[in-house]
């Protein structure tokens, strides 16, 4: 999770030590392994290095989970001629289009996004672009890209975070909801995780969101929606969610920044009218209170 704010990979960290028993070794270096066979099958000891000192941890099976990288000459495509770019994903422009205006690519050899919803949307490009060339072409569209990493508590963003937001000088209000305090999430007995919203300083305007909790890759798709059509959270606030559900954290998350930019001399004048109301004479179909 070194990509998500601090307070998400806490949230994780915290359900695997307390609520799973996991033992989460930070800042550890795997070195090597004694005791299992050449295919790391079978029972042994994980040798790590942490702060300078070595450390064991035995094992009945060991799992590697190791990241991606493109093998972009499975076809021979480098044999074609096919540019391929520095980080091994296959060059392409923005329609998707190779240095061979015929061959398209989508998918995680295609990069910048290697995800299975991002490769599905590449391909709608890649396809329609192939179909109507020369007459017509679309860019694909990465502005809004959702994403979600499947832990549990799981967790879902869209757009920046508070730490890429600090790293590109952008400045921003956060807006925060306990997913504890949420009707549905007591009655699972999911009670944890929030919604965290960024937005443009005195503005609805949507920047970003996370949200660690149950069902997250879910109540993400509320924000994409609202970012990909440039509707901001007084739309959200206005929208009917229906109860008990866990989508009515988007809602609250969206009422708790409205309290926060509040109309103050507004309310004040507001204040000051029903006061005066309420001090004057009752008349013909009024009351007084």
């Amino acid at each position: 999770l070194g990509r998500e704010d601090g307070d998400a990979a806490e949230a994780v960290l915290t359900s695997l030590r307390d609520q799973d028993g996991v033992n989460v070794a930070l800042s550890t270096k795997a070195l090597r392994c004694e005791g299992a066979d050449n295919d790391n099958r079978g029972s042994g000891t994980l040798v790590c290095e942490r702060d300078g000192e070595e450390v064991r941890f035995e094992f009945d099976a060991l799992l590697l989970a190791l990241d991606r990288r493109a093998n972009s000459n499975t076809a021979g495509i480098k044999d074609i001629g096919i540019e391929i770019a520095k980080n091994g994903t296959v060059a392409s422009d923005p329609f998707l289009r190779t240095n061979y205006p015929s061959v398209s690519v989508s998918g995680d050899v295609a990069g910048p996004y290697q995800f299975t919803h991002v490769a599905a949307h590449q391909a709608w490009y890649a396809a329609v672009n192939s179909l109507l060339r020369p007459f017509w072409s679309f860019r694909a569209d990465y502005g809004v890209i959702p994403w979600c990493t499947f832990t549990s508590p799981e967790v879902a963003r869209v757009g920046l975070n508070e730490t890429e937001a600090k790293e590109r000088g952008i400045e921003v209000e956060v807006t925060r909801y306990d997913i504890g305090d949420l009707d549905r999430a007591i009655t699972d007995g999911e009670a944890h995780g929030f919604v965290k919203v960024l937005t443009t300083p005195g503005s609805d305007d949507i920047l970003g969101a996370t949200i660690v909790g149950v069902h997250a890759g879910e109540l993400i798709a509320e924000f994409v929606l609202a970012m990909k059509h440039d509707l901001g959270l007084d739309e959200l606030l206005g929208t009917i969610h229906v109860y008990p559900t866990m989508m009515e954290a988007n809602k609250y998350a969206a009422g708790n920044w409205k309290r926060a930019n509040k109309p103050e001399k507004l309310l004040r004048y507001a204040a000051r009218y029903f006061a005066w109301r309420r001090g004057r004479p009752a008349t013909r179909g009024s009351e007084q209170t």
